[in-house]
């Protein structure tokens, strides 16, 4: 396994030169540190050492930032003009576009993901919401109606017309899977709309985000436009709770999206909240086995299974489940677990040792609640926190590998002869995020796609994600949709305006 000298050495220069230098937050144009002078140390999943430390923010760090947005909100942001917001956000694009290599680079020492996806997958994906975000601030808009107020007196004439104002300040809170694209989907669309944003990134992950702050800086945004607050869990709960935050939009777990919205009441704050899933994956027996094989591997091993739409319950029609069964076990067999700069690397590792436990938990858990594991569970040798993907075939509704997120790469497979049971299995679950089928029937792929209850479902595909289609989820998988047009309705408020002509 690599040591800490190995990967820094496989940094260009800018990547050595941003962890060589101190890191500090980002309030109203500032780079500070935490007023409690705390720190925490951001360590290399691949070698489980520490890289570099950033601020411990804390309430009071909060505070301070949200004042550098409210006056931000209600100044210079507010006097920037729709179509400058458009050319702000297309200029920060072409600037993460510039430095796209060391954000990868960055993102794969930080998250620990294979530097290939990193600069080809997420780089990609966050630079084109980016700018696919800036072209609606200039389209934002409202209705015009025409009312009928049938009581009023006869002879008097009104029009009606709604406008889409910004929300205001928003504390946004992002996970550490996807670092630099939850950033971009979480800023982007708050800025085009004409909100202003504190920004609290994952403990494990602050790199990329802090990156992003020099890039906005040097794009050119206003002081306070746009901060970014380091740190543990008491500066996101801070955010929650301040009085002037008018929105929270979180992505995470459902757990601690309960809580968030639990808190958010004391305040009536405008929330959205992107949460957990369990993810079906339905094989119907007309379906191509090695195609399918693939797509199912692809569905939960993609980002070391730690996605929330991770196709983590695989349902297989009985007369191709053993066939598929056995190609999964050969493919996650022989899957090569090592750094992501490694161009041999098919998995990294998990993103902390914390992570890396509670995968185990669940391994463990599995094997005593009576699954049949077919492939995985040796352990690997050597520092960081490595996790060979694991399959376990005839799992049960009342295993925990099957009800719960793991957010690791575990699958739990299941047979089923009748389609009406296999949809029964897959909707049976708190969450509603993601879904899909495959199969070559596209007539019967369509019968399916109405009968399952999630946010996102896919046909003979899984885990793709575009700047223009809405993300989001059913019931405990959360609510509000981010990208696509939906977006601009999680940063604006509508406006009812009547007038009496004269």
């Amino acid at each position: 396994m690599p040591t800490i000298a190995d990967q820094k050495a496989r940094l260009g220069d800018a990547a050595r030169t941003f962890l060589s230098s101190g890191r500090k937050m980002l309030i109203d144009g500032q780079w500070v540190d935490a007023q409690s002078g705390r720190t925490i140390d951001v360590v290399d999943p691949a070698t489980g050492l520490k890289l570099v430390e950033v601020p411990a923010g804390g309430t009071a760090d909060v505070h301070r930032a949200v004042a550098a947005a409210r006056r931000a909100f209600e100044g210079s942001w507010a006097a920037t003009r729709p179509v400058q917001r458009e050319r702000l956000l297309l200029k920060l694009a072409d600037l993460m576009e510039t430095h796209a290599d060391e954000l990868a680079e960055l993102e794969t020492i930080d998250n620990g993901k294979l530097l290939m996806m990193a600069r080809h997958g997420d780089l990609t994906l966050a630079v084109d919401s980016l700018r696919y975000m800036a072209g609606w601030a200039t389209k934002i808009e409202g209705t015009t109606i025409t009312p009928s107020f049938n009581y009023v007196p006869p002879g008097m004439e009104f029009t009606s017309q709604t406008l889409r104002e910004p929300v205001g300040v928003i504390g946004q809170i992002i996970p550490w899977n996807f670092p630099l694209v939850m950033a971009i989907w979480k800023i982007a669309p708050a800025l085009a709309a004409g909100c202003t944003v504190v920004l609290k990134p994952a403990e494990d992950t602050p790199l990329t985000a802090l990156r992003l702050g020099e890039l906005i800086c040097e794009a050119g945004f206003p002081d306070g436009a746009v901060n970014i607050v380091t740190g543990d869990a008491e500066p996101g709960a801070a955010l929650v709770d301040h009085p002037g935050v008018d929105k929270i939009a979180f992505t995470g777990s459902t757990e601690v999206g309960q809580t968030i919205q639990r808190r958010a009441a004391d305040t009536m704050k405008r929330l959205s909240l992107e949460l957990g899933g369990k993810s079906p994956v339905i094989i119907l027996k007309d379906a191509d086995v090695g195609m399918a094989v693939q797509g199912a591997a692809q569905a939960v091993f993609f980002n070391h299974g730690q996605v929330c739409t991770a196709g983590s319950r695989l349902f297989v029609e009985r007369p191709i489940y053993d066939a598929v069964m056995d190609g999964l076990a050969e493919l996650a067999s022989g899957f090569a677990v090592g750094s992501g700069f490694d161009e041999s690397s098919q998995m990294g590792p998990l993103v902390s040792l914390r992570q890396r436990d509670r995968v185990q938990e669940f391994l463990d858990s599995g094997r005593k609640e009576g699954g049949r594991l077919i492939a995985g569970g040796t352990p690997v040798d050597g520092g960081g926190f490595f996790f060979r993907p694991a399959i376990f075939a005839d799992t049960r509704p009342d295993m925990r590998i099957y009800r719960e997120e793991i957010f690791g790469p575990i699958l739990a497979a299941t047979p089923f002869d009748d389609l009406d049971d296999a949809l029964r299995l897959a909707n049976d679950s708190i969450y509603g995020l993601g879904a899909s089928v495959w199969t070559n029937n596209l007539a019967l792929a369509n019968r399916v796609v109405r009968r399952l209850k999630a946010g996102n479902v896919w046909v003979n595909c899984h885990n793709l994600l575009d700047p223009a289609v809405p993300f989001g989820g059913y019931r405990m998988s959360g609510y509000g949709r981010e990208l696509g047009h939906a977006v601009t309705e999680l940063y604006t408020e509508s406006k009812s305006v009547t007038t009496l002509l004269l």
